[in-house]
């Protein structure tokens, strides 16, 4: 068997941006389906917002100069509409009433809310007095005509969709989302809801954990589902992945060392040159990244959930968010010990962990985390964030500082 050239955490990220992917090309989208999805042009302001000057509160609309006067006369107008408002020119010593979201008379310069004076007998009285400006919206308030509104590359929100709505967008132009297809090896692995008929058979997650991971990160997953422990059905499932046209095609088992471990050899079979197998990483160290000539990237993930779910993080969704236009930047910040951690291996490790604030200090602990197996994906329960800890490090005690990703 031909040994393995495992290469370092580093240069294994080196060669998956290496890869280079890209946007794969745009589409328009109604406004209501553009939640989630990655803004492709500069959205920018054909008009000034609000086009004039604009109430903010209940009130009157007077000239602040007018102030030094005893009372002002109330200028009698029959119920006009908002808009209707700004066709009256305020005469001095008058007032008129106006409302929160009218436009303000010609010649008014402040709104005095109703509140800080007393209406009596057609007689504006002054309880408060307020400052030049007060109450009014100015032109431009919120934009002005030619500001970039929104840029291009955002993730569209609902404070977006709510901007674009107001610039009367019943469309936008967004980012195609890239296709995932996600398959899981192993000939003992059942179906959810299939009977177990044996000790021995395990209950599929993989696929459906890969596929949440690539719904909440904005691609489109296409289940090829469960693939038998031999090369015939293993090379069909992939052909079939590669015809489904996904830009990334993740299979999950089959690339370690055992006897049904043959992953390698199908990936070179159906075309594709490997780009790396092996990492020195735990978990998931036996990762193998291939490429095709049609630009589609297969990333083979080792079978344990805890496993492929942290490698799928680590190295596919840097893809997809390359193919989105978007930069993959983990957060990492620093965290203090409020127990002992204990180095496993002389690899780049990844360790779940919850982080809490106190006294304002950022603390890390392993409450509810198992120590175990790389199966064990219940550790990724409450918890997005990952102990980093480099190849070369040791065990830390209680107070130590230590790296922290926020991945997620």
């Amino acid at each position: 068997m031909k040994k393995r050239n495992f290469i370092s955490y580093e240069d294994s990220i080196e060669k998956l941006d290496s890869l280079k992917m890209g946007v794969k090309g745009f589409e328009k989208t109604s406004l209501q389906n553009s939640l989630g999805r990655i803004l492709a042009d500069d959205i920018v302001a054909s008009e000034n917002s609000p086009q004039f000057p604009t109430a903010s509160l209940d009130g009157f609309a007077i000239k602040a100069l007018d102030q030094k006067l005893d009372f002002l006369e109330i200028e009698n107008i029959d119920n006009p509409a908002g808009g209707e408002l700004g066709k009256f020119e305020l005469k001095n010593g008058f007032a008129i009433k106006t409302f929160t979201g009218s436009v303000m008379p010609k010649g008014s310069d402040t709104l005095i809310q109703i509140e800080n004076v007393t209406p009596k007998d057609g007689k504006l009285f002054f309880d408060i007095k307020v400052s030049i400006g007060n109450g009014v919206r100015p032109v431009g308030e919120i934009y002005k005509t030619g500001d970039i509104i929104l840029k291009k590359g955002i993730k569209i929100g609902y404070a977006e969709i709510g901007v674009l709505a107001s610039l009367n967008y019943p469309a936008v132009k967004v980012v195609q989302k890239p296709k995932v297809a996600i398959l899981s090896t192993g000939s003992e692995i059942l179906e959810v809801g299939e009977t177990q008929k044996t000790s021995s058979q395990i209950r599929s997650s993989n696929n459906y954990t890969l596929e949440a991971l690539t719904l909440e990160n904005g691609a489109i997953p296409i289940q090829m589902g469960i693939v038998k422990d031999d090369k015939t059905s293993l090379t069909e499932a992939i052909q079939n992945a590669i015809y489904s046209k996904a830009e990334i095609i993740v299979t999950t088992g089959g690339v370690s060392v055992g006897d049904y471990d043959f992953v390698d050899e199908v990936v070179k079979k159906v075309g594709f040159e490997t780009v790396l197998h092996g990492v020195k990483i735990k978990p998931g160290q036996h990762i193998l990244i291939a490429k095709n000539s049609e630009n589609q990237v297969l990333i083979a993930l080792p079978g344990f959930a805890y496993s492929s779910t942290v490698t799928f993080i680590l190295y596919v969704l840097p893809l997809i968010r390359n193919m989105l236009g978007l930069k993959f930047e983990p957060t990492v910040f620093q965290a203090k010990l409020r127990e002992k951690f204990y180095k496993k291996s002389r690899k780049t490790e990844f360790t779940a962990c919850n982080i809490n604030f106190e006294n304002g200090e950022i603390l890390a602990n392993f409450e509810n985390k198992k120590v175990g197996t790389s199966a064990i994906l219940t550790n990724m329960l409450d918890s997005s964030y990952l102990l980093f800890s480099s190849e070369n490090s040791g065990d830390k005690e209680i107070s130590d500082i230590v790296d922290i990703l926020q991945i997620i």
